[in-house]
């Protein structure tokens, strides 16, 4: 496979038809297609003269998430033949969440890191960096940065050949790092071969899109920026998710698509503006990272309805299953997380080989182009993760009679009440068709014996009169008494993770102290 097959010259291709048009938009900074294609193609040129066409390197980048240098870095890096590691964040819902330098510098001795791309807020960080490290570090950035930096403008656009450079498919093209659910991060590998299935629908689309960027670059919103661009159109970067500002450029800029959280979309709804905000450009609007409240997706409906598309998938599986604009109008589809999307889904029981049938909760497995490669570093979890050609994502599921996808959360997360395995989230979804609740996290707690207890958080709509007590006999009369959870607090919001999910194990933390 040479450089010319590879995702980034794919899409260089696609932008060069409209060299002029505009692609990238920052703030006051806008780039064409060939300012683009040209700051790309020159920082591969210098990279890869860097290394005298030896062996690419690996490159982490240590930039501001959602900002021009974090795209052009990593495609000119892979378009040089290097594996790109984003060392910012592991939160794929908050560009602002900064790992440690500690967890960065454990990031960067694990993947063999050689080159630290930057960009001068985070300088004076890398340098500390690279001091810290045990064997050589260069530092790289898109401009003159310092005496002891690499500035990779000085390349030659013209001069760089990509097709001399051979690149396997099976190289690892991104690593990026997630927390999961243990808290330490975990850096996920995907190839070249992988990071080219992420831009097929792009390729093949019938419209330009014009990409809203606020969720994390390095993250899943990097792979539909990198399908936006490749059907020739504009990503637009936002430092962050702010409604208001989301609605002002959806109407502004004639955004066609918008990739957001769940609690993300009720922010929207409940916005003074959306009544008045012109939304008719709005083509595509992915929710995902955590199952959205079948209540709130009803009034989603009748303002997004054309528009709305939910995904399940997970960071090492990529996208398993969609919930198309349609299908958002079954109220009991709704529920689901949709089918599947590409590839094979199976649910297996607790054994780990013996697929279930419809309408029995086990472990969603998938087999798909789109799933990652490995764990950095982490052979064993590597092995646990993927076996036979299938990737257990350790969520629990099953498939009703019409092959729909149903979430019923995580294996850890199984709580043992009442003599009975309790799924934390069927007994959340039974609190969200409460129409005073738009968001419920549960979770088990220990008391003195050591015996589980349910216990849940919710978030009330603003006037609600719910209490505690209703809230229990609602969830007994929807489930059954067992369900019922021991206490349930009422708080203003819910504490997420870095993917987007409410953080169970914060708030289970909080109700032990408590």
């Amino acid at each position: 496979m040479s450089a010319c097959d590879t995702y980034v010259q794919q899409i260089l291709e696609v932008i060069s038809a409209d060299p002029e048009k505009t692609v990238l938009s920052w703030r006051d900074t806008s780039l064409s297609a060939a300012e683009f294609t040209h700051s790309v193609r020159s920082a591969a040129h210098a990279l890869h003269r860097h290394t005298d066409g030896g062996e690419a390197p690996v490159v982490a980048v240590l930039t501001t998430t959602n900002t021009p240098a974090t795209l052009l870095l990593r495609y000119a890096a892979n378009l040089a033949g290097a594996t790109v590691v984003h060392l910012h964040t592991t939160n794929a819902v908050d560009p602002g969440d900064r790992l440690t330098a500690d967890a960065e510098l454990r990031i960067l001795k694990e993947t063999d890191a050689t080159v630290l791309a930057v960009d001068a807020d985070h300088l004076a960080v890398a340098r500390r960096l690279r001091d810290r490290m045990p064997t050589p570090l260069v530092l790289a950035g898109l401009g003159p940065l310092g005496p002891d930096v690499l500035d990779l403008t000085t390349g030659d656009a013209a001069a760089f050949d990509p097709s001399g450079i051979e690149v396997d498919p099976d190289r690892t093209a991104v690593v990026t790092y997630t927390s999961g659910t243990t808290g330490r991060p975990k850096g996920i590998a995907v190839d070249f071969r992988t990071r080219g299935w992420f831009i097929s629908a792009g390729l093949k689309t019938g419209y330009r899109a014009a990409y809203l960027a606020t969720l994390p670059m390095s993250h899943s919103s990097g792979a539909t920026t990198d399908d936006s661009l490749a059907s020739g159109g504009t990503v637009f970067l936002h430092d962050g998710f702010e409604p208001g500002a989301v609605l002002s450029a959806v109407e502004h800029h004639g955004i066609s698509r918008l990739l957001i959280s769940p609690p993300q979309l009720y922010q929207l709804l409940d916005h003074p503006r959306l009544s008045t905000t012109d939304l008719s450009s709005l083509r595509m609007l992915c929710y995902t990272g955590c199952p959205a409240s079948p209540e709130r997706l009803a009034e989603a409906v009748k303002v997004f309805g054309a528009a709305l598309i939910q995904v399940y998938g997970t960071s090492e599986a990529g996208a398993v299953t969609i919930l198309m604009p349609p299908e958002h109008a079954d109220a009991e589809l709704r529920r689901t997380a949709g089918r599947p999307l590409l590839g094979e889904v199976r649910i297996i029981g607790q054994d780990g080989e013996v697929e279930l049938p419809a309408g029995e909760i086990g472990e969603i497995c998938v087999r798909s182009p789109l799933a990652m490669r490995g764990y950095v570093a982490d052979p064993e979890l590597t092995a646990r993760t993927l076996r036979d050609g299938w990737l257990h994502t350790g969520d629990l599921g099953r498939f009703d009679d019409r092959g729909y996808l149903h979430i019923h959360g995580r294996m850890a997360d199984v709580i043992k009440a009442n003599g009975i395995k309790v799924h934390p989230t069927a007994v959340e979804n039974a609190l969200l068709t409460h129409e005073d609740v738009v968001q419920a996290a549960v979770f088990g707690t220990p008391d003195e014996d050591r015996v589980e207890h349910i216990h849940a958080t919710v978030v009330l709509r603003d006037g609600a009169t719910a209490t505690a007590a209703g809230l229990r006999e609602h969830v007994a009369a929807a489930l059954t008494p067992n369900h019922a959870p021991a206490r349930i607090d009422i708080r203003a919001e819910l504490p997420l993770t870095g993917i987007g999910k409410p953080d169970r194990a914060r708030l289970a933390a909080d109700a032990r102290k408590g």
